[in-house]
């Protein structure tokens, strides 16, 4: 760890909360859509849409927006009435109005660590909602850097890692998605903290022991300190 001299950290989920906002979202979609599943049927489709939207829309309330309308669409065969579409597009706009609410410690953790290290956001998603959480956060003053990526894998962290002119045993990456914020930054020879949110999509979720040097599983971000 003392070769650390960059900290980078997620923001959704680890920063402030958002998972259980689509929730949310999901169970009002599920409820509009009753009418038309079996109730016995497995509610998947919504995320069959996402999963297969995200190489075209990407990550964020407007690709879940779009996903929920294609699903719904294939889920009444075409038959869904513009009402219940109307609907759909006032949840993704509740959602992107939605408050940004800071996770226990997290300004904690940013003020001690502000100065001794160089602090980065590095998250994912779209770049004008990502924007507009960060400002609502009030956190933006701590970070000197803030990277919004279109994904988070080796190719991406390589760049920002190049853009910071640091190696990678100088980075290390916090974040609450093992997939995403620890798996990619351990290959490529960084630093990774673990810092688990108690809801997690589904698509990030993966089964793994991680035996590394270089790694730690907390249990909440304030426990960062105990080790930096």
């Amino acid at each position: 760890m003392k070769n650390i001299k960059t900290i980078a950290f997620d923001a959704d989920d680890t920063l402030w909360v958002n998972e259980p906002y689509f929730r949310a979202a999901e169970k009002q979609f599920y409820d509009l859509m009753g009418a038309y599943l079996p109730k016995d049927s497995s509610p998947n489709a919504l995320f069959q849409a996402q999963i297969k939207n995200l190489p075209i829309y990407g990550y964020g309330i407007k690709s879940f927006t779009l996903s929920m309308i294609e699903a719904a669409i294939a889920i009444t065969h075409k038959t869904i009435p513009l009402t219940a579409i109307v609907q759909m597009l006032d949840i993704g706009k509740e959602m992107l109005e939605a408050p940004v609410e800071l996770l226990d410690s997290v300004e904690t953790v940013l003020t001690a660590l502000q100065g001794k290290y160089r602090l980065v956001l590095a998250t994912k998603g779209d770049l004008l909602d990502q924007e507009r959480k960060l400002e609502k956060s009030g956190l933006a003053d701590y970070f000197h850097h803030i990277e919004i990526m279109s994904e988070k894998k080796q190719p991406n962290y390589k760049k920002l890692i190049q853009h910071l002119d640091i190696s990678p045993n100088e980075f290390l990456m916090i974040g609450n998605s093992i997939k995403s914020d620890v798996l990619p930054v351990l290959e490529l020879g960084g630093h990774a903290f673990h810092v688990p949110f108690h809801t997690t999509w589904a698509y990030e979720q993966v089964e793994t022991i991680i035996e590394d040097e270089r790694f730690r599983a907390l249990r909440n971000i304030g426990e960062v300190l105990d080790y930096l």
